[in-house]
């Protein structure tokens, strides 16, 4: 499983399912870039800091979101 360079434009195309899924995955990825890491065998250490900031952009994204969402739907009930 390889990961590319995410692009915040198209995160924000994504639905909420759709990036809760992409943090599964992203997370995923991380655990075996950890543990290759651990046994040596891990090609680009430089991998797992780019992870890691791909969980973050994508958590980023999901939760403005959601906060969006919300308001949409305080804003409908007021």
């Amino acid at each position: 499983m390889e990961t590319h360079a995410i692009h915040v434009k198209n995160l924000r195309g994504l639905t909420t399912v759709e990036l809760e899924e992409k943090v599964k995955e992203l997370k995923k990825e991380l655990f075996n870039l950890r543990f290759q890491f651990v046994a040596g065998r891990v090609e680009n250490p430089a991998k797992i800091k780019q992870t890691k900031r791909e969980i973050a952009r994508v958590k980023t994204i999901l939760r403005e979101t959601q906060r969006g969402e919300a308001a949409k739907s305080s804003r409908g009930a007021a």
